[in-house]
């Protein structure tokens, strides 16, 4: 009897032990393994920081996706993201996003807090912090939301749509100073505005190809079959101001884009790779709505003999060689 006791006794530890493990490792077996490689496929702005203090690493990287608005597309997905930078101990620098629905974020109860305003990239920032004092570590560090250049030409267009690339930051700190934190802060860049990203925006502004062409490529909506058009001489498009007027067509970070006529629309592409005359973009359109579509097409920029009222002339054309609707 003793024996059978001592069996069950050792085997209910072995199970406690074993629920225990499992209650203490299913937290990390369940959260995001993001990496800031995944934050460089995300089309929205993600900042990171150039600086950070001594003995300050990466800690984690999460990407989420905001609920979607009863008006809006239901098979639209928003990411937001976050990041934590920290030494290890008590000290720690963290980014946040958000869409909309936001709140005041620089609030804190106690009273031995302060306010202070610094300038940033993203222009002036409101800061709270505990305890007061504009020198040594401070508990906490809490910045106001700062919108992105995505969010403030989303705003311009209909003060009040829904954002879709659009998005909010908010910076914290604990364990640093001011000084630190504003230096921090004063390193923020997108993730994207790096030597590797350099050379595709100078593609796209080489290219000097109106993001209407890449239209003529994708299908209507409503149609299922692309691409339509494979080939378009580039002549004919540069030369035929009418239709494919430049106006409005402009620059906007990595994309060049273009407004669609007679709505709050919009098409863009900007340059993946480049490789002497082979190209891949990728293409996104807005009709206006909530709705953009996006496609990857690669294509060769090349030169063609054709015949022209009886005449042999050369032409430069695109010709589509790879497309994927994303």
């Amino acid at each position: 009897m003793a024996i059978e006791c001592d069996y069950i006794l050792t085997t209910h530890r072995k199970c406690s032990l074993s629920f225990f493990l499992f209650l203490f490792l299913f937290p990390t077996l369940c959260s995001s393994a993001a990496t800031l490689d995944d934050l460089k496929k995300l089309e929205i702005i993600c900042f990171v920081p150039s600086h950070l203090p001594q003995g300050f690493r990466l800690m984690t990287v999460e990407i989420t996706y905001d609920d979607v608005g009863p008006d809006e597309n239901k098979e639209h997905r928003f990411p937001l993201y976050s990041l934590e930078y920290g030494n290890g101990r008590n000290a720690t620098f963290s980014i946040e996003s958000a869409r909309e629905g936001i709140g005041d974020r620089n609030i804190m109860v106690e009273e031995d807090t302060e306010e202070t305003e610094i300038q940033s990239p993203l222009g002036p920032m409101y800061l709270i912090y505990r305890s007061k004092g504009k020198s040594g570590r401070k508990v906490e560090i809490k910045a106001n939301w700062v919108e992105d250049s995505n969010m403030k030409a989303e705003k311009a267009k209909d003060p009040q749509g829904h954002p879709t690339l659009g998005r909010f930051h908010g910076f914290s700190a604990a364990g640093i100073t001011l000084a630190e934190f504003t230096k921090i802060v004063q390193s923020l860049h997108p993730i994207r505005d790096e030597k590797s990203a350099t050379p595709a925006a100078a593609h796209t502004s080489a290219l000097k190809i109106h993001p209407k062409v890449f239209s003529m490529i994708n299908c209507w909506i409503s149609d299922s079959e692309s691409p339509v058009v494979t080939e378009i001489n580039l002549d004919a498009v540069e030369k035929n101001g009418n239709e494919f007027n430049q106006d409005g067509v402009r620059q906007d970070d990595e994309w060049l884009r273009c407004p669609v006529p007679d709505t709050n629309g919009f098409m863009r592409y900007r340059v993946l790779e480049s490789k002497g005359n082979h190209y891949k973009v990728e293409y996104q359109e807005n009709g206006g709505g909530t709705l953009t579509t996006a496609s990857i097409i690669e294509f060769e920029i090349e030169k063609r003999n054709i015949r022209r009222d009886g005449k042999p002339v050369t032409i430069r054309v695109l010709r589509v060689s790879a497309f994927n609707q994303k």
